[in-house]
């Protein structure tokens, strides 16, 4: 029911009413501040190299987590602290098996991780975990999530866990992944393991770090023989198929003699080891002694040969050209003659006036003049 302007002024309001002139009625309570006011930040200790350094090499967790930090900054400063860090970690580094874990999405790498984990803890050993996470193309941001499916790893103080974003590194593989190895080797982890962001991607930045390279499958999930056409079968030196518990026993065994007549398409390998192919459960923890038996078996094979210095020779090498065209490519696109031309030669393209080849060398024309004239920056790794 709705009032007339009649009604409305024949409402009786005591508080008007001059009889109540010492009513008050109260606003009430201001909304109280989101952030506490007599909250005072702490200002975060800042520490040396050789604080660094002897605080790694002591095994100290929180500062190795900071070193590492430092070398994922894209600061100038914290770029030169960390390569300082690593210089003097480095005759530390080494003694570790380095193993590189990859998979399809949902084959369930980090439980795998978390069993795998939990299997080397009770036997002594301490294990570092370097998980790539993917990079959204459109937000540019990384979840970071996969040590909460690490749980019972994750309460481990023999562990190390740490998620990185991919980024646009080639193979899912952060671009500093290397180098905190080398960080974590030199605080006493006697294993290193690399998660990948899944099969899809070029996978050689990740088997060119590590010593094992180590493909989780699953059972009934298509034709097995798609590992072949990605080259990531030609890369593994174990496959293994996951979640073969319960009903899905017979198709993981099923699948792993699939797995067993593909390898033999292949040629023998450089190394002379004959990939091998195992089934096991994450998730009930089953089978996976029989893995990390593979495992040691291959490490002792490949030390018999030689091959084991030789692979990490041969990756010192390739990481070291992978550098030079990472540092090359960011000289470019940070270039102020570059930067001057971009868009307008975008512009050009996009509305025919050149073609994308004469675009590219227009840029690199003014790219190696700029050079010339010595404008071009020198950067920092």
């Amino acid at each position: 029911m709705k009032h007339t302007d009649s009604q409305d002024e024949a409402i009786h309001h005591p508080e008007d009413d001059p009889a109540y002139r010492g009513l008050k009625v109260n606003r009430g309570v201001n909304a109280p501040p989101i952030v506490n006011p007599y909250f005072k930040p702490r200002q975060r200790k800042r520490y040396s190299v050789d604080e660094y350094v002897q605080g790694i090499l002591k095994g100290n967790v929180p500062l190795l987590s900071r070193a590492v930090t430092l070398i994922e900054s894209t600061l100038p400063a914290d770029r030169r602290m960390a390569q300082e860090i690593i210089e003097k970690c480095l005759p530390y580094s080494g003694n570790s098996m380095r193993i590189g874990i990859t998979g399809v999405p949902g084959s369930g790498k980090s439980t795998s991780i978390d069993a795998f984990g939990m299997h080397l803890i009770k036997q002594g050993r301490k294990l570092a975990v370097l998980a790539i996470d993917p990079t959204s193309e459109v937000s540019k941001g990384s979840i970071l999530g996969d040590k909460t499916r690490m749980e019972a790893l994750s309460r481990e103080k023999n562990a190390f866990i740490r998620p990185s974003p991919a980024g646009d590194s080639l193979g899912g593989v952060a671009r500093k992944t290397r180098e905190t190895i080398i960080l974590c080797e030199a605080a006493g982890f006697d294993t290193i393991f690399v998660e990948t962001v899944g099969v899809g991607q070029s996978e050689t930045a990740v088997h060119s770090m590590v010593d094992f390279f180590l493909l989780i499958q699953l059972a009934g999930t298509g034709d097995e023989l798609q590992g072949i056409k990605r080259g990531i079968m030609e890369m593994a030196d174990g496959i293994v198929i996951n979640k073969a518990d319960g009903d899905n026993v017979d198709k993981a065994k099923l699948a792993a003699s699939h797995y067993r007549n593909a390898l033999q398409l292949f040629p023998a390998t450089e190394s002379g080891w004959e990939p091998k192919v195992l089934t096991y459960s994450g998730y009930y923890a089953i089978g996976i002694k029989d893995i990390f038996d593979m495992i040691d078996r291959y490490r002792q094979f490949t030390v018999d040969t030689g091959y084991f210095d030789l692979k990490r020779q041969r990756q010192a090498k390739w990481w070291m050209y992978e550098t030079v065209n990472e540092t090359l490519k960011n000289s470019f696109y940070d270039a102020a003659a570059v930067k001057a031309l971009q868009a307008q030669t975008e512009q050009d393209i996009l509305q025919d006036h050149i073609t994308p080849f004469m675009g590219a060398q227009r840029l690199l024309t003014a790219y190696y003049a700029a050079l010339r004239n010595g404008e071009g920056a020198e950067k920092s790794l």
